[in-house]
């Protein structure tokens, strides 16, 4: 009855198209009630949802990312990379991706990424014709990466659950997302090669990618000056996103000079609004997870995993499987809040690296980001093109097959996730 009540509430409200915080809340205020848990429960469990240090990272990682994006750093990033590679066969499509990929590092978010690129490449990639809805799946596909390199939102949720190190997550998020971005180029510059789109007229001078550089060259020293202070010890994830906001405000107002002081009111709100929707799902995520953890469904659960094979591969292929079809259906935090309380005990009975295991969790959520019905990146690249997204989806097939390859490469081979911190000495195994 437990197990029925709480799962069945939250699938029906999820059907009836409810909005996922909102479902996880009701379906544990009905268990807490129905099971006489302490209704007052609700409220402890609120304030200490969020009251939690690690978590002041997202709020200031995404206002820096909203300032940087009115300073239109992303413009000046997609304009040096144009003059490197535009040229080639599917330069813009390749621009595209590496776009994402810098901009992922200083936005953490996969639809604020895929909107700040969109706007700025969307409309030259149709004008040297490129199909609207492959270039619509190219970014939509490309900006899964913001959650994988660091800076990232689900790497700060994932260690707020799990108390591994957030620091050595972004650290060991570093391969795996390079990993990603180039098998989401070659697969950009096959289909481009197959199709016959090209890019740009005529390819920089050195001259002209020497002022490029130059003119975005704050924007490149934004991640550096962030995971630099990381991973040398300097100061933790939440330091780092408090200087991220220092930086880009000092970047936008006194050296582009892009933005003004009445410009950050609007940027205030904007961070907010994101913010708020976010710590919206935490709490209420975070609840469902205490309800169904005190009527016993995360142990059943958790034992019924365990139960289904002693190999531990075959574990974590099963799981990927389930994180990719959660993925269609639900956003990556509820996942993580919904999920990773049962994996818990399943890593620790296995014996598997919670490190390693986190970045595997937060590959498999990115995929997540770009598959329908509910895949965010897919939906804000349809907006943005005006375009359907049954023929977004069907473009970004390509690069979903590619990104499951790295996935279960990164599975097999832990060291590529684990190197660079242990390197860093900023986790031991």
């Amino acid at each position: 009855m437990d197990i029925v009540l709480i799962s069945l509430l939250f699938l029906v409200l999820m059907a009836l198209g409810v909005p996922i915080g909102i479902s996880l809340g009701f379906s544990a205020a009905v268990t807490i009630y129905y099971f006489d848990l302490g209704i007052g429960m609700l409220g402890v469990n609120f304030s200490t949802g969020i009251a939690k240090f690690p978590l002041l990272a997202i709020p200031f990682f995404v206002l820096a990312g909203v300032i940087l994006d009115k300073a239109g750093l992303a413009g000046k990033i997609a304009h040096f990379f144009e003059l490197l590679v535009g040229r080639a066969v599917g330069g813009l499509a390749m621009v595209a991706v590496l776009t994402c990929m810098f901009w992922g590092a200083l936005s953490g978010s996969g639809p604020a990424t895929t909107a700040a690129v969109g706007l700025i490449l969307l409309t030259p990639m149709v004008k040297h014709g490129y199909d609207k809805h492959f270039a619509g799946a190219t970014i939509a596909n490309s900006a899964d990466l913001s959650i994988i390199i660091p800076p990232s939102i689900a790497f700060i949720i994932y260690g707020d659950i799990t108390s591994v190190s957030v620091s050595a997550l972004f650290v060991a998020g570093i391969i795996p997302g390079i990993l990603t971005g180039l098998g989401t180029v070659m697969v950009a510059y096959l289909i481009s090669r197959r199709r016959g789109y090209r890019g740009l007229e005529k390819r920089g001078n050195p001259k002209e990618i020497l002022l490029a550089l130059k003119d975005s060259i704050w924007a490149i020293f934004a991640p550096v000056i962030i995971l630099g202070g990381i991973y040398t010890g300097i100061f933790t994830p939440t330091e780092a996103a408090v200087v991220a906001v220092f930086y880009s405000l000092f970047v936008a107002v006194f050296v582009y000079r892009s933005i003004t002081w009445r410009d950050m009111v609007k940027m205030l709100v904007d961070a907010s609004v994101t913010s708020s929707v976010i710590m919206f799902i935490v709490v209420f995520a975070g609840i469902f997870t205490w309800a169904a953890s005190v009527i016993g469904v995360v142990d059943k659960a958790a034992n019924f995993i365990i139960g289904i094979s002693p190999n531990a591969v075959v574990m974590i292929i099963l799981v990927n499987l389930l994180l990719l079809a959660l993925g269609m259906i639900i956003d990556a935090i509820s996942i993580s809040y919904l999920i990773m309380p049962i994996l818990i005990p399943v890593m620790k009975s296995f014996g598997i690296d919670p490190l390693w295991y986190g970045v595997i969790f937060v590959c498999a959520l990115a995929i997540g980001q770009a598959t329908p019905p509910v895949g965010v990146n897919l939906f804000t690249a349809a907006n943005l093109v005006k375009g359907n997204l049954d023929s977004i989806a069907k473009e970004a097939v390509p690069y979903v097959v590619m990104d499951i390859v790295v996935l279960i490469i990164i599975s097999l081979i832990p060291a590529l996730s684990t190197y660079l911190p242990i390197k860093a000495g900023l986790y031991t195994p």
